[in-house]
């Protein structure tokens, strides 16, 4: 199907951040498939653990045990807010299920009348029917027929209307702490704190979209972490494997406890592949020391990132996001398209994100030489992107 517009480019190895491409071009990858090839391309851990696993058993269903999932899923618990956890493929999955449980606890408490999620301008929570609904985007939603009921939509960082719109019907309150594809917006951790007091006074459910920034990104395992709080459920993908399928959803017992056999489930999801993966995974981000790396790293390229955009100011307007997911914010007259085209002739990899931002979501496992190289190879896209070069580049 002509679902995807692929860039010109096809891979066949890569080493650490590094892609090689079939007619031998080599680039530094920033995107890391869109901030899912946490530990890097390669890895040998990982390899050895899947290639391990694969020559003994893959795939058996949730009919039975599976003691890497119940490994994996204490290695979680252990290390967050949450009691338990369900394994799943990807991060829409991971949403549904978020979902799912946020309405399951107000129904199993006595108040199946509470099923809406407040949700945010800019969010993106993936691409099933009901987390379209949740992601409001009217240009994602056109051609699905009506949205799913249950969701509406606030302005990001306005507790004003958060407060106002929460009813006899909300349950909850969803929200990424750092918009992804909406445009690299970090929420405040005020703002996220504020989240969790109005959840706490109305009795509704803080529900976290981790999906894009968790897993080390942030510089903590998740991101919520850096504002002291705790949500009530979580969703996590794509770093979790390290390019390897794998979602979760992480709950507290109060919630977890009411998804009983039969109220959801998944063939694949937690199989001993894929979770064999995910704790590879985690051997390395949990490692000591490892995600204070990824943190003197993103403040690293955050003040390499600082000086580019004061090099460039017609092409630059600013520099947004955490840890190691950062957005360059472009002037209206450099397209983020434009510039991802610019740094690809470069040999840099980056994702467009929502809002004319260009996102940068590195392997964690990259150092502080990597990222300088990135930013002069930035440096050398913004030179093709000044208003004199911006046309000719285009073509």
């Amino acid at each position: 199907m002509p679902t995807y517009n692929r860039a010109d480019l096809a891979f066949e190895r890569g080493e650490g951040a590094r892609l090689w491409t079939v007619d031998g071009r080599r680039f530094l990858d920033f995107g890391a498939g869109i901030a899912t090839s946490s530990i890097g391309h390669g890895h040998p851990h990982l390899v050895k653990a899947i290639a391990e696993q694969a020559a003994r058993v893959m795939h058996v269903s949730n009919l039975y045990r599976v003691p890497q999932a119940e490994e994996l899923a204490a290695r979680h618990v252990a290390a967050s807010f949450a009691d338990s956890v369900f394994f799943c493929n990807s991060g829409a999955e991971a949403n549904e299920g978020m979902v799912k449980a946020v309405r399951k606890y107000h129904a199993e408490n006595g108040h199946p009348e509470r099923f809406g999620m407040i949700c945010f301008e800019g969010a993106f929570h993936g691409r099933t029917l009901a987390m379209l609904s949740a992601t409001g985007n009217e240009k994602y939603l056109a051609g699905f027929g009506p949205p799913v009921e249950g969701f509406s939509h606030v302005p990001f960082e306005n507790m004003n209307a958060v407060r106002s719109a929460i009813n006899s019907q909300t349950a909850g309150i969803m929200i990424e702490p750092i918009q992804g594809e909406g445009g690299v917006r970090p929420a405040s951790l005020r703002f996220l704190k504020e989240l969790r007091q109005v959840c706490d006074e109305y009795g509704l459910l803080l529900a976290l979209d981790e999906v894009q920034t968790g897993m080390g990104r942030s510089g903590k395992l998740w991101a919520h972490q850096w504002a002291g709080i705790e949500p009530d459920v979580m969703s996590a993908a794509k770093g979790i494997g390290g390019g390897f399928p794998l979602g979760a959803v992480l709950a507290k017992e109060a919630v977890a406890k009411h998804l009983k056999p039969g109220t959801h489930g998944t063939t694949y999801g937690g199989g001993p592949l894929a979770c064999t993966a995910g704790l590879a995974v985690m051997d390395v981000i949990m490692a000591p020391g490892f995600l204070d790396g990824v943190d003197r790293v993103a403040r690293h390229l955050w003040k390499g990132l600082l000086g580019l955009a004061e090099r460039h100011p017609s092409v630059i307007e600013g520099i947004q996001g955490a840890g190691l997911l950062l957005g360059i914010k472009l002037k209206p007259e450099v397209s983020n398209g434009e510039m991802q085209g610019a740094t690809v002739a470069e040999g840099l990899l980056t994702v467009a994100a929502g809002m004319n931002v260009l996102r940068l979501a590195p392997p964690l496992i990259i150092t502080e030489a990597e990222a300088d190289e990135a930013v002069e190879l930035l440096d050398r896209a913004c030179r093709r992107m000044t208003p004199s070069n911006a046309k000719v580049a285009a073509k």
